[in-house]
């Protein structure tokens, strides 16, 4: 578990979502977010001080980030490596949300995605995306125009929630409706059977065949209907 330098902590047991191991840097959802007093910060850092525990963040370049001794309420993002556990943390929801929909997209992890994020603001990343337009994700660090064709590739559609949003004199991205608990739960469906080894366009299907046969809010009902076919 991050934490900041000085503070000493044990390794913890992670439980990865829906309890399935895959190769590769796993994440789980343990945090939601972490409120508490920033007690250092800096353009892509940010150390949060949560009952005497420091906790350190990453967090994406260009992001307007609370002072130095306020309090403050960070969503955050787990991932979790053989040699290392990193926080990525997001002063908006809508952040955090865009950050796991790019961990979908095949070839891109955290650090990629970061850089996206850096690159692009929110409005604009959204724009690009239901634009079908590449080019602005080639401006990130490491993203080529093959994996910025597979971001807008698998995300247009996704990105169908934010449709009419703007962004705010503070930079809050505010959707112009919230996405029904059925769509929403159509996304954690198939995120659950990519966790468990599901290829993503496979659970996708499989997802959106078992919604047509059980009630789509129901999101456990959902991913066993899903997994049975």
């Amino acid at each position: 578990m991050p934490a900041h330098r000085g503070l000493r902590n044990e390794p913890a047991p992670v439980t990865q979502l829906f309890g399935a191991a895959t190769s590769g840097p796993k994440e789980t959802r343990v945090y939601e977010y972490l409120e508490g007093t920033v007690v250092e910060r800096n353009a892509a850092h940010l150390v949060i001080d949560v009952g005497g525990v420091g906790y350190s963040l990453r967090t994406p370049l260009g992001r307007p980030l609370p002072e130095l001794g306020s309090r403050a309420r960070i969503w955050t993002h787990f991932v979790v490596r053989e040699d290392a556990q990193t926080l990525y943390g997001f002063t908006q929801l809508e952040d955090r949300d865009l950050f796991r929909m790019l961990l979908r997209v095949r070839g891109v992890g955290p650090g990629m995605a970061l850089a996206v994020q850096s690159g692009l603001d929110r409005e604009d990343m959204v724009q690009a995306l239901m634009a079908k337009d590449p080019v602005p994700f080639t401006r990130a660090k490491g993203v080529g125009k093959k994996t910025a064709e597979q971001i807008v590739l698998d995300l247009h559609e996704r990105v169908a929630r934010f449709a009419g949003s703007t962004t705010s004199g503070s930079g809050t991205l505010t959707p112009s409706a919230p996405p029904s608990p059925g769509q929403a739960n159509l996304e954690d469906a198939a995120a659950a059977l990519v966790s468990i080894g599901y290829p993503e366009k496979e659970a996708s299907k499989l997802v959106t065949k078992a919604a047509k046969t059980v009630d789509p809010s129901d999101l456990e009902a959902l991913v066993r209907a899903a997994i049975r076919g």
